[in-house]
C-alpha cells in the first residue's frame, strides 16, 4: 500500500461525510455533510454538546467507522478506498491515539506500553526509542511500573509517549483530559501541544471543553451532527 503527498501539504481532507444508522425507531442522521481540510501541522479542535456526532466523526477520520456519505483523504489517499487491513496497516505507521480512558494494557509496564507499537511495526530500537519518549514525558523512573499503580496524569503521559512514539502525521485525542483534574488536565495538554509542535504532527483533538479547544488554532462545534461555527485564530 502506498499513500501519496498532496502538493499543498493538505493532510486531511473531510469530503461531505454523513453518517446514517437505521433501528427499530427509524432513520437517524449522526454526521450531515461534514466537509473540512486541514494542512499539515495544524491543531484542529472538534466541540460539541454529548451527543453532537464528535467522536463518530473521529472514529471516521481513523477509519474506524465507515461513513454512509461522503470520504476522507489522508495525505491525498481516500482512505475508503482501501481495505481493512490497509486501513490499519496505515493506522499503525501513520496515526496516533490518546483517549479519555488510556487505553493501557494493564499486563505490561510503562515501558513495555510505549514500546508496543513499535515492536508491532518491527522495529528494533523500540526499547531504545521508547525509553527515550517515557523520558520526554517526564516518566524515565516510573518505566518499569505497571498501570494500576501509576497516577492518572501518569498513566495519561505514557499514552502520550506510546501515540507519539511512532512519530505519527496525524494524533486524534477523544477528551484526553476528560478523567483528570484540573490542574493535571492542564499539564497533560501542554504537553501534548509541546510534542505536536516539536513533531510537526496534525492534531484533531475532540473536547466539550471550550478552554481547551481555545489551545488549538482552529476550531469546529458540531451540533446535532452538523458543523454550525467554524473559527481560526
Amino acid at each position: 500500500m502506498s499513500v501519496t503527498s498532496s502538493p499543498a501539504a493538505e493532510l486531511v481532507a473531510v469530503e461531505h461525510v454523513g453518517k446514517t444508522v437505521v433501528d427499530a425507531t427509524g432513520q437517524f442522521d449522526i454526521l450531515t455533510d461534514i466537509d473540512f481540510s486541514l494542512a499539515q501541522g495544524q491543531t484542529l479542535a472538534i466541540a460539541g454538546a454529548s451527543g453532537s456526532g464528535k467522536s463518530t466523526l473521529l472514529s471516521i477520520i481513523a477509519g474506524l467507522d465507515v461513513p454512509t456519505r461522503g470520504t476522507v483523504r489522508l495525505a491525498g489517499q481516500d482512505l475508503f478506498a482501501l481495505n481493512e487491513d490497509d486501513r490499519a496497516a496505515w493506522r499503525a505507521s501513520k496515526l496516533g491515539f490518546v483517549f479519555q480512558s488510556f487505553q493501557l494494557l494493564n499486563h505490561l509496564s510503562a515501558l513495555e506500553n510505549v514500546m508496543l507499537p513499535l515492536e508491532l511495526a518491527g522495529r528494533r530500537d523500540a526499547r531504545a526509542r521508547a525509553t527515550d519518549m517515557l523520558d520526554r514525558v517526564g516518566l524515565a523512573q516510573r518505566a518499569g511500573a505497571f498501570p494500576r499503580v501509576l497516577s492518572g496524569g501518569e498513566q495519561q503521559r505514557v499514552a502520550l509517549a506510546r501515540a507519539f512514539v511512532v512519530q505519527p502525521a496525524l494524533l486524534l485525542a477523544d477528551e484526553p483530559t476528560g478523567s483528570l483534574d484540573f490542574a493535571t488536565g492542564e499539564s497533560v495538554m501542554q504537553l501534548m501541544l509541546r510534542l505536536n509542535r516539536e513533531q510537526g504532527t496534525t492534531l484533531v483533538l475532540v473536547t466539550h471543553d471550550r478552554g481547551i479547544a481555545a489551545r488549538c488554532e482552529r476550531r469546529i462545534t458540531l451540533q446535532a451532527g452538523r458543523i454550525v461555527a467554524d473559527d481560526q485564530s
